[in-house]
Parts: structure tokens; sequence; C-alpha cells
């Protein structure tokens, strides 16, 4: 799902920008934490899959680059794919 960055940002990354994969426990989650990260106007693409067996179901977040302290109180429960 990092592809989910590349289209949120498209080519406008700078030099060393580099993806972080946060995991949602399920598609609720990950509903929730976009309409939060919108009310808090965070800037993000929500990337849905149009293929079976997903059919439409939101995968990811793409969310623009920003400072830490800003993504940091919104995703900070989230935990790092490893």
């Amino acid at each position: 799902m990092v592809h989910a960055t590349g289209e949120s940002i498209g080519s406008r990354h700078a030099e060393g920008t580099y993806a972080v994969v946060l995991t949602a426990q399920d598609e609720p989650a990950l509903t929730q934490l976009a309409d939060r990260l919108e009310m808090a106007h965070v800037p993000l693409v929500r990337i849905y899959e149009p293929d079976a067996p997903w059919n439409g179901a939101l995968m990811a977040l793409g969310l623009e680059p920003a400072r830490k302290e800003v993504l940091r109180r919104h995703l900070s429960m989230m935990p790092l794919l490893r």
C-alpha cells in the first residue's frame, strides 16, 4: 500500500522524502482515522481497492509529507508495519 503515498503527492516530494507504513486494525478504524484527519484539515487521499475480493473497500490513506509534530498527534496510536 505504499503506492498510496505516491498517489497523494504525485511528483511533488522533496529529495530524501520516504514512506512510512502504519497499520489499522480494520476498515472501520481506517475510516475513522481518515474522518479525524479530514476534520483536522490534514490533506489525504483515500485509496480503495476495486478488485475482488475487496470490492471497493478502503485499503489505505495517502498523506502528504508534513511536519512530524502535526502528524504525530493523529497517528501515534497506529503501529508501524514491520
